[in-house]
């Protein structure tokens, strides 16, 4: 069947890159829907969708925009256009990708309608922004950035090549046949270099009893994106025994993700299996990065790029009441499993994060805070002990086993 690339942009002022791009998508073979966000003048081709079409999608009309001249007001308008249409115009199968070439409102707009879409959709966005922080375009997405090293203002030699890469990438994309698998209902867990023992052992556990196991890398995004696609109904259960992003969401560290974490499970009803992994430390980039007033904390040096600082056990407990109050709100079944004799790699006799004072403070700031709601697993193991990780895959397993027999 035919493919269909979405374009996005405005035909006005890169009309003329947009239908270089067009013309080598299309000689190719696959098709075309052209979607305009054009703003200050006519666009130098006729689109599918005219940026009036986007302008009324957001809540206002081209003639008005253009009468207010109001540069930011357009911008927030246009984008909330594109994010009005885009996902119906996907729902009612007009596309198989999108790509789009931009500066930096081109790059935000397009961006926003991208953040739409399912993730596997592919999305290709080609930008003088991608060279930067990307966090804001991204979000959660699987959207992939190319640099456009120049300006997207004319075609010429350099241009050319990185418009035609773009071309053949977003069409090697849509053409890209999967090799059909078994599946499997899925479960997300989540994992940090600390606790990859334990996440390995689990995984394997529970793709012996018929699941497959999504991984999710516990640095802020990573969980950010797993609750995200635990909201669009991607799982079935949850093995969240790295729950470390809490640790920089109370302490100031740079990996949280952000206030809302653990409340998608908690809101959709699917079993959780929760656990402290991780919550030994907060994250900071290099050493000398680090703010003033944690540079006489215990600071471990993990890479050239990464310091860890040891949370406190005032810390902890504020770290354990905020987990708590989340798992409390939960809809479905949730188990809290406390691994007595130590919570990463780093804490265990001998090694720079030990520290029972600081674990006594989480662990008892948990038991305090939760609901008789949530059922308490305590085990006098390490989190990466195997048998830690075998009780928690067939704790698990039980779990989604009686939630089947209970629809």
């Amino acid at each position: 069947m035919k493919k269909t690339i979405l374009l996005i942009g405005s035909f006005d002022t890169k009309g003329e890159e947009f239908v270089f791009v067009r013309d080598l998508i299309e000689t190719r073979g696959v098709s075309t829907l052209l979607l305009d966000t054009s703003v200050l003048d006519e666009p130098l081709f006729t689109p599918d969708i005219t940026a009036g079409q986007v302008a009324r999608a957001g809540g206002s009309s081209l003639t008005q925009l253009r009468k207010e001249a109001d540069r930011g007001k357009a911008v927030d308008v246009m984008m909330a256009g594109v994010q009005n249409l885009v996902p119906g115009l996907y729902e009612d199968g007009r596309f198989d990708g999108v790509l789009s070439l931009g500066g930096g409102t081109g790059t935000h707009v397009a961006t926003a309608a991208m953040r739409t879409l399912p993730a596997g959709v592919p999305k290709l966005m080609v930008s003088t922004q991608a060279s930067s922080d990307l966090s804001s375009f991204v979000g959660v997405k699987d959207i992939t950035m190319m640099y456009s090293i120049v300006d997207i203002a004319g075609l010429n030699l350099l241009s050319r090549r990185i418009l035609g890469n773009a071309a053949g990438a977003i069409c090697g994309m849509v053409e890209q046949q999967i090799p059909a698998v078994e599946e499997k209902p899925m479960i997300a867990a989540t994992m940090f270099g600390v606790t990859t023992p334990c996440v390995t052992n689990v995984r394997k556990k529970l793709e012996e009893s018929g699941f497959e196991v999504v991984v999710f890398h516990a640095t802020g995004s990573g969980g950010r994106a797993m609750e995200a696609l635990i909201r669009d109904g991607y799982f079935v259960g949850v093995a969240d025994l790295t729950t470390t992003e809490w640790c920089d969401e109370v302490a100031g560290g740079v990996l949280s993700a952000g206030p809302d974490r653990l409340e998608a499970a908690a809101e959709t009803g699917i079993p959780q299996v929760v656990s402290c992994g991780a919550l030994d430390m907060v994250n900071f980039h290099a050493m000398d990065s680090v703010p003033k007033k944690f540079k006489k904390r215990n600071l471990y040096k993990h890479n050239p790029t990464v310091t860890l600082m040891r949370t406190s056990p005032d810390e902890c407990a504020k770290i354990g009441k905020r987990i708590a109050e989340k798992l409390n709100q939960a809809k479905g079944p949730v188990v809290l499993m406390l691994p007595l004799k130590g919570i990463s790699s780093l804490d265990q006799k001998g090694k720079p994060f030990f520290d029972p004072e600081a674990n006594k403070s989480l662990f008892d700031s948990l038991r305090k805070h939760i609901h008789s709601s949530v059922r308490l697993l305590e085990l006098d193991l390490h989190i990466n002990d195997t048998a830690f990780a075998e009780k928690a895959g067939d704790v698990l397993t039980e779990m989604l086993k009686n939630n089947d027999r209970q629809k």
